[in-house]
Formats: structure tokens, sequence, C-alpha cells
């Protein structure tokens, strides 16, 4: 019988089970996979933006759910107490634009070397791999209150703890462990778990895209998105990329995780990129005109080179409808319009995302508002801790993720 368990050996698994160690508990973390860590090593593009310097206020506004949640376990443990922590076992760390903090080598791989070999060479841990938690064990006390007793293993096996941390990760990256089998824990327990959805990942449209733009970048774009009423349920500006069958790229990857369970419930939505978002509409518009008469013997297709790059002009020809071999003078008002629409306004049908094999993390989880917030205990069942992306808690890209899985698996450590 062991203190405490931890179902999953990834970066809240393992960040809970050093912080319970270190508390003189004894641990048993439980993997499904051959190796820990595997979602952690991959992370960042295997450079893994472990957290951001973003003072909490401004944290917490990237955060979706309720990001009131984890406001007081991050007065606790937060950025700066990470990077210590990471730094104190040997992982110099740099913080890039933006604020994101990554290790100075460039590699995912020495953030779990530092927490595979911290827990390691701890005699209070033990780490079995490929062992798989078929489900909580959960008894029901002669008072009515219901307790953790452990887990029951994939080969019938019961182990004994009065503690057990679910840590299991969401659905995203599923070749490397992240299966939801914690919700379907979670929901035997008796938790509300809210659906999931694919969040941080590319969106799908229904146009067809010409082979030139896919895989260009576009910088300083405004990507707004509109629901079949035309309200906008989200906004952002920065750069943006073409996939072969959408839009990718950091804003689009913000974007997605407040449409994408718009999406999901099968609504159309509608995103429109403001090429020239620095320059206001009638303003363009005059400096069309300027052009138009200065540059008027300058064929249509030639000229878009004056308020494109080369990669978006296929797409412009193929949305505008303007013969390619007019000239500029021949190009009547409502044609001269069209063009200053595509510029403030290009426009996608999206129809989808890229799912859960590219999205970062999983949105929905268990619901937050049965988890204790200091403790990271469940509220309905005693012993019962839940930490990382299993709950119900995302935020957008830039090593806010990362960081919210580690304060909260903090959080749980302390109190295994």
């Amino acid at each position: 019988m062991a203190d405490a368990i931890i179902i999953g050996a990834g970066a809240a698994g393992m960040m809970a089970a050093i912080v319970a160690a270190e508390r003189g508990r004894e641990v048993l973390l439980l993997e499904k996979m051959g190796q820990p860590g595997l979602k952690l090593r991959i992370t960042g593009k295997g450079r893994c933006n472990l957290t951001n310097t973003a003072p909490l206020r401004e944290f917490l506004g990237h955060v979706g759910s309720d990001s009131r949640f984890v406001r007081n376990s991050a007065s606790r443990f937060f950025n700066r107490e990470l990077m210590e922590f990471f730094e104190s076992r040997g992982v110099p760390l740099v913080e890039e634009r933006g604020g994101r903090v990554f290790p100075k080598s460039g590699k995912s791989l020495d953030i779990f070397l530092a927490m595979i070999g911290d827990l390691e060479r701890r005699p209070n841990v033990e780490i079995r791999r490929n062992c798989v938690v078929r489900t909580l064990a959960i008894d029901q006390w002669p008072d009515g209150t219901r307790h953790v007793g452990g887990v029951r293993l994939a080969d019938g096996t019961r182990l004994a703890a009065t503690r057990v941390l679910v840590a299991t990760g969401g659905l995203s990256y599923p070749t490397t462990g992240s299966t939801g089998a914690g919700y379907m824990m979670a929901a035997e327990a008796g938790h509300s778990v809210v659906s999931q959805v694919p969040s941080l990942v590319a969106l799908t449209c229904s146009e067809p895209l010409p082979p030139e733009v896919v895989g260009f970048t576009l910088r300083n774009v405004e990507l707004s998105v509109a629901n079949p009423d035309g309200k906008i349920v989200a906004r952002h500006f920065g750069e943006m990329a073409f996939a072969t069958d959408g839009l990718a790229g950091p804003i689009v990857l913000s974007t997605s995780r407040e449409v994408s369970r718009l999406l999901n419930e099968g609504q159309k939505l509608t995103a429109r990129v403001d090429l020239k978002p620095a320059v206001p509409a009638d303003e363009l518009d005059r400096r069309l005109q300027a052009d138009f008469d200065a540059q008027g013997k300058r064929l249509f297709n030639d000229a878009l080179r004056l308020w494109l790059p080369a990669e978006l002009v296929p797409l412009a020809l193929k949305r505008l409808h303007i013969e390619y071999y007019k000239r500029l003078h021949q190009v009547n008002a409502a044609e001269r319009r069209r063009l200053l629409a595509f510029l403030k306004g290009v426009e996608f049908t999206l129809v989808g995302t890229h799912g859960y094999n590219e999205a970062i993390v999983t949105q929905g989880g268990v619901s937050l508002a049965e988890v204790n917030p200091k403790t990271m205990e469940s509220r309905l069942v005693a012993g019962l801790y839940f930490a990382g992306e299993v709950l119900d808690l995302d935020a957008d890209t830039g090593g806010y993720n990362l960081q919210l899985a580690f304060t909260t698996a903090h959080a749980a450590g302390q109190n295994l």
C-alpha cells in the first residue's frame, strides 16, 4: 500500500510525484506507456515552452473556462517558482519574445530528464511502466461518504492507497498515450465531465486553396471569425499561415480555442483575414485609386503585386473574378471595391479542425465546480485528486498550458 497513487507520468503526474515525495509521502507513479513523459518530450515542437513570464492578472486573461480556479494555487506556485524549480535541477532557461520561456538548450528532453532523474533518485517513489489502470477503487463508508481506496489495473489487481491523483492528460496526441481514460474514471466516480474538443489546432475551410499559397506565412494581419448571425466570436492579430485545407499558425491556434466547440456543434463560421489592418478602408481605397491612376497601363494580374505578396496573387485572381490581362485603367469601380474587400477581409468558411492528432491541448474535462481549487481534491470523493489537462482548464498557446499543468499538479502534490 502506497500513501499516494498517481495515474499518468506526464508533466502533471511527475510534478505532483516530486512534490509529494519531498513531503515524505510514499508515491506509486503508474504509466500506461513504456516510457513516461512522451508528450512532454515533443511539446513546443521539441523545444518545450514550459511557462510564460506574464504577471498573474495578464496570465489569467489567456486562460479559458474559469480562470479564477487557478488563482489560489498560482499564488503559491507560478512562473517564477517553476523557473526556479528547473534551474535548481540544472536546466538553464531563456526567455524569448512574448514572455515565452524555454530550456536554453532548446530541447524538451532536458525538462523531462530533470524530472525523471529527480524521481528515480528518490527511494520513496516507485515508477511502474506499461501499467494500465482500468478504474478507480472507491469505497462507501458507514457514514455514507465516499472515499478512494486505490485503483484496479487492467489485469484485475487492486493497488491500495488513500490518496489517488488522476493526471492522465486529455485526448491530444493520442500516440503519446492520451486516450481520455481519465475522463472515464472521473465519470465513473460521479463527476460531471465537460465534453471535449480539440484546441490550439489548425482550422479547415470549405474553399479549395491554390497550391501556391499552401505553407505561406502572413505577418501582421488580423483574423476575425463571425457566427451565422454576424457576431464576432474571435479576433486576433499577428502571424498565420495556410495549410492544404485551411488556416494554421499562431493566431489561428489561438482562434481555435474560441471556435472549436462551435464548429464541433455544426456551426458554419466565417473567417475574415484583414491583410492591411493598419490602414482604414477609406484610406486604402484612396491609395488604390492613386495606384490605378499612376499605373493605369499595367496588367491587373501583374499590378496585384503592388498590394499582395506573390504567393497570394493566385488566390486573389481566383476570388476577384477580374480578367487577368485587364489594364488597371479598365478596372471599374465595382471591381476595385471587390479588390478592397479582399484586402480588408478575404473570407474563408470554417467547417472543422485538424483533430486530436495535431491539437496541442484538449478543451473540456472534469468540471472545475466539483474540484477544490486550493487542493485539487474532488468535492465528491475524499482522497481523489485531479491535475493537468484532465481538468476543464485550457489556455492560449505561449507556455500557458504547461504552467497550468505544473501549477495544479504542485497543489495536488502538496495535499496528497
